[in-house]
């Protein structure tokens, strides 16, 4: 998952946790919303009443000591006056019941004693707890739509806020590290960013690709120079080796020591020659401008490694129906390829074994797989096949230098074709290799 889609994900989960309690903490929220509402109306009722009595005096409301009383008509709220007692004294906000008519009703009640002409009065001015109430549904209505226009413009706020803030990120990740071709990398270019974070890993990230190219680099020119010098000294000694061989008076064991010699010499020459192949692999050092025809390609294959194929009397099928023409290749690097691999599939397989090569299109992808029924590779070898100098269990007993894998897989790479490795164990292997460039066939592709 991208960092983006997870900081989304949190701010909305984080949001949504907000509402959740939000909601649950509402009716509470707008009940007491409501009675300071109310409360703050009655004291404002309290003190309207008590001006005017200030100003026209208690016969207002109350005249040779009667009580006072008001109801509006659906009883939703009253004011009372009574006189009482001295030394009574009362100031209060509370919930209480009232029997109104025979109706007994929950008023949110104000209750206030004051003097006026030397007389003590009680003040009550109430409001139906069940108008306070009606509002709460309404108002917790028209909160929640607010909230989750604010949450979701939020949301929005923040998606954008998170592709503007990690929009340097991506630059780095697609232009510094997918986007080039490993190990080479293109000329450093500082991405433009305010976020001090990212312009220490832009600059880190640089620093680690100089370092690995460099390393790179130097084990290129190693293997390069390494391979050209040993060609010369390994020449001369074939040369005088075989000029020894001309003298009439050498001995027959000398002869035996300088046969071993010349395999050694023959082995370190073909070692040789495949580091500096793969070297001139990856140095780009070969064109791909070459048409070939895949049909005509593996049939060349085929008549160079016959004598192989009979000496061990493993058959070899070649199922390409269509002449399929392989376009921006390199045609010494394919042969060497699909020999290779034929190779192997030769030299690990049983006696009277079979090997088939199917040519094929998958989803409109050109591909070529070559299975036998040999030996197979152990699944915990199976990550390693591709690697230098690395020889499997099955091959200790074969002259294998461990190069013949990588070559095939420098030469895929170099072609950027896919390639797939399927293998059990005393069953046999299937190696398939899918082309990327455009291809023609004489008929259709399915």
């Amino acid at each position: 998952m991208k960092l983006k889609t997870k900081l989304t994900l949190f701010n909305a989960i984080s949001k949504l946790v907000i509402v959740t309690l939000f909601i649950l903490l509402l009716p509470g929220i707008i009940e007491n919303i409501n009675k300071s509402y109310t409360d703050s109306r009655l004291l404002k009722q309290k003190n309207k009443l008590l001006q005017i009595v200030s100003e026209k005096g208690i016969k207002t409301y109350i005249e040779n000591g009667e009580s006072y009383g008001s109801y509006l008509p659906l009883k939703e709220e009253y004011i009372s006056l009574d006189e009482v007692e001295p030394g009574y004294y009362l100031d209060t906000i509370r919930d209480e019941q009232r029997l109104v008519e025979r109706d007994t009703i929950d008023y949110r009640i104000l209750s206030h004693t004051f003097k006026a002409g030397n007389r003590n009065y009680l003040l009550e001015i109430g409001k139906s707890t069940e108008t306070i109430g009606e509002t709460t549904g309404p108002l917790q209505n028209i909160a929640f739509q607010i909230l989750l226009g604010m949450i979701l413009l939020t949301i929005l706020a923040d998606q954008i806020f998170s592709t503007y803030v990690l929009r340097p990120l991506n630059i780095i990740i697609r232009t510094k590290l997918i986007g080039n071709k490993f190990p080479k990398f293109t000329v450093y270019k500082e991405v433009k960013t305010s976020t001090s974070d990212f312009q220490h890993l832009d600059l880190s990230i640089h620093k680690m690709v100089e370092t690995i190219e460099t390393a790179f680099q130097k084990e290129r020119e190693f293997i390069s120079n390494a391979s050209h010098e040993l060609m010369t000294p390994i020449s001369i000694l074939q040369s005088k080796i075989e000029n020894m061989f001309e003298q009439d008076d050498i001995a027959d064991e000398l002869k035996l020591r300088l046969m071993e010699m010349q395999k050694i010499l023959n082995r370190l020459k073909s070692i040789t020659k495949t580091l500096l192949l793969i070297s001139q692999i990856e140095n780009d050092q070969f064109l791909k401008e070459d048409i070939v025809s895949a049909r005509a390609l593996l049939q060349d294959i085929y008549e160079e490694i016959s004598i192989r194929l009979q000496d061990r009397n493993i058959s070899l099928a070649i199922l390409v129906i269509e002449d399929v023409q392989l376009a921006h290749v390199n045609k010494f690097l394919l042969f060497n390829l699909f020999f290779n691999l034929i190779n192997n599939a030769i030299k690990y397989n049983k006696t009277d074994g079979e090997i088939t090569v199917t040519a094929q299109w998958v989803k409109n992808n050109y591909t070529i797989s070559i299975a036998d029924t040999g030996i197979g590779i152990a699944d915990d070898e199976l990550p390693y096949i591709f690697n230098r100098f690395k020889k499997l269990k099955q091959s200790l007993s074969q002259d294998s230098f461990g190069l013949g894998l990588p070559i095939v897989k420098s030469i895929a790479t170099f072609h950027q074709m896919g390639i797939n490795v399927v293998s059990e164990k005393g069953v046999g292997s299937t190696f398939t290799l899918t082309f990327p460039q455009k291809v023609t066939a004489d008929s259709p592709v399915n």
